[in-house]
């Protein structure tokens, strides 16, 4: 059975995908999770963060960009994005304390991110995270 955190790697992936142009991504999301084991639970579980990322994503980009020291969104990794959207979506509208978002995205960034990813994804979340 997958774990959250395996949930999220898939949904990084997903808004990876969704990122580089692929707006019906949404429409095989249920085959991609389903390839990576993601099921039952943490299929809905997925599926809820994939869509309200998605529904949310101009309040969640307007965050992140408001964060973003010397930075411009536009040259942002297409990786570090995703997980930026995913760790601000579940700050900003979810029920986890902020302290386990930026702990997960942190290790999202370790697994698919450049080895300055995870110091600046804390950055950014963090600051979000003292907005709420």
């Amino acid at each position: 059975m997958a774990t959250r955190h395996q949930a999220r790697m898939a949904v990084v992936s997903l808004l990876y995908a969704y990122d580089l142009g692929n707006q019906t991504i949404s429409d095989f999301s249920d085959e991609i999770l389903e390839e990576k084991k993601i099921r039952n639970k943490q299929r809905d579980f997925a599926l809820d963060l994939f869509k309200g990322v998605t529904e949310h994503l101009a309040e969640v980009d307007e965050a992140i960009v408001k964060h973003l020291k010397d930075w411009d969104f536009d040259r942002l990794g297409s990786i570090e994005r995703a997980t930026l959207r995913l760790g601000g979506y579940e700050i900003m509208y979810g029920e986890l304390d902020s302290a386990v978002i930026i702990n997960e995205a942190i290790e999202v960034a370790k697994a698919f991110g450049s080895e300055q990813s995870p110091k600046f994804i804390n950055g950014v979340l963090d600051a979000i995270s003292r907005d709420k």
